[in-house]
């Protein structure tokens, strides 16, 4: 199927788009207008309590995660310590078998 616009049927659909898109842009508000600069501020009080609460969280997941390291090692102290004891009863065990005094 062929355009049978002209050039000149093409030019003024164009200009009549810009003409469009300039009068969008000329009804924006200005910078300085109190309503922009209002949604401006909330806008930096959103991100600022995102910020915050981002930290709150960090410190939080920081703080659990301290909690299972202490734990964890908690918990290998004691295991240790239980090994250590069996291991000094099986000595005295051996030492009782073999006759010698355990000091």
């Amino acid at each position: 199927m062929k355009n049978i616009d002209s050039f000149q049927d093409r030019q003024k659909t164009a200009n009549a788009a810009r003409e469009r898109m300039l009068a969008r842009l000329a009804s924006r508000p200005a910078a300085d207008d109190p309503a922009v600069l209002a949604r401006a501020a909330e806008r930096r009080a959103i991100d600022e309590a995102r910020a915050a609460r981002r930290v709150e969280r960090q410190d939080a997941d920081a703080a659990q995660e301290r909690q299972r390291i202490e734990a964890a090692a908690e918990h290998i102290a004691k295991s240790e310590a239980d090994a250590k004891a069996r291991r000094d009863a099986r000595y005295a065990a051996r030492k009782l078998r073999t006759g010698r005094a355990v000091d």
